[in-house]
């Protein structure tokens, strides 16, 4: 049985792996786990204990090799391939997604985005096409496809999420204000929240 891991342990791993790139990327051979603390303003002591879900890293009085930590972080992640995607929803959000550049270096690939408005089927956002979502079936056929965006109306999300399943997705980011009925794995993303939290934390730093 695979050992369960937190999910806020997951999060950061992300952070860990960027925060390993950007040292990597100044030259520096070793790091301690203070090091990558400070960088990401937590402790050392939550680095150490996040890590020690995944293994023994590093040397007691050396600290970590920055390559051979940031290598073994992109296994973990799953970063040591490229993820195809597909984006549902060519509206604001999707679209901007697509034009994003950051993810493609992220080696996240959008490699097709689907919309039911017919007057948006053939305009292009970057290199791509708008295909009408009628035409996902035929495309799957013809492309490996793991993770999909929902990136769609409330009241049409379920019924997409349905049809990706049949289609075989491994996994979905979910940008409706809905909560999903799959076995997929699914990360829910919605902003409203992250301004209603820092409202919040600006209300109560003013009483």
């Amino acid at each position: 049985m695979e050992k369960k891991i937190p999910k806020p342990v997951v999060k950061r791993l992300g952070l860990y792996y960027r925060c390993l790139n950007r040292l990597y990327e100044e030259g520096i051979e070793f790091v301690a786990s203070k090091d990558i603390a400070e960088r990401l303003g937590i402790k050392s002591s939550q680095v150490r204990k996040d890590l020690s879900y995944f293994g023994e890293f590093g040397k007691r009085g050396v600290g970590y090799n920055t390559y051979e930590l940031m290598n073994s972080l992109e296994k973990i992640i799953g970063v040591n391939k490229i993820w195809n995607v597909v984006v549902i929803g060519a509206g604001n959000i999707g679209s901007a997604l697509v034009s994003y550049e950051g993810l493609k270096k992220e080696k996240f690939n959008i490699i097709g985005i689907f919309d039911a408005d017919r007057s948006k089927v053939g305009k292009k956002i970057g290199k791509l096409q708008i295909k009408h979502i009628s035409e996902i079936e035929e495309f799957f056929k013809k492309n490996i496809v793991e993770i999909a965006v929902i990136a769609v109306p409330e009241n049409a999300a379920q019924l997409v999420v349905e049809k990706l399943e049949e289609l075989g997705v491994k996994g979905l980011i979910n940008f409706a204000p809905i909560k999903l009925r799959t076995k997929l794995h699914v990360e829910d993303v919605d902003i409203t929240l992250s301004f209603k939290a820092l409202s919040f934390k600006i209300e109560r730093s003013l009483k």
